[in-house]
């Protein structure tokens, strides 16, 4: 997700509604939580977005608050999550949220989760051409 203004309350508060997001359309419950990363752009330091995650009242849960690298031309104050949680469902029905402006970094996600992914030729459910993961890119 992104905030327009590098302040607490908007950090909090953005940071808030991902993670309700993220939980509810994947129907995660507090008890399967194991630890959430979270990371801000550079220009983004007035606030932990951890404390977004406290103040739903996740104390059982793992927090880690990290920059993310200042590429060029990279998306301004923007929010990441990852959450690790137990989760019974195959990968495949995993859900990703993308909110504001953070939806142009995976427009093919943003809208209808992964069954909304386009899928290459000759692709299994995973969208990954059939035969093995594609190469990775650096």
């Amino acid at each position: 997700t992104t905030v327009e203004r590098d302040e607490p309350q908007s950090i909090r508060d953005a940071t808030r509604h991902l993670l309700i997001e993220i939980v509810a359309r994947n129907s995660i419950g507090p008890d399967e939580l194991v630890s959430v990363l979270f990371s801000v752009t550079a220009d983004l330091a007035s606030e932990y977005p951890a404390r977004a995650a406290r103040d739903l009242g996740w104390s059982d849960v793992s927090l880690l608050c990290m920059s993310e690298i200042p590429v060029p031309g990279g998306l301004p104050r923007c929010i990441r999550v990852l959450i690790h949680a137990e989760f019974a469902e195959p990968r495949s029905r995993v859900e990703h949220v993308y909110l504001g402006a953070a939806r142009l970094l995976r427009p093919d996600w943003s809208e209808g989760g992964r069954e909304g992914r386009p899928r290459t030729p000759n692709a299994d459910r995973s969208g990954l051409p059939v035969g093995g993961p594609a190469s990775p890119k650096t």
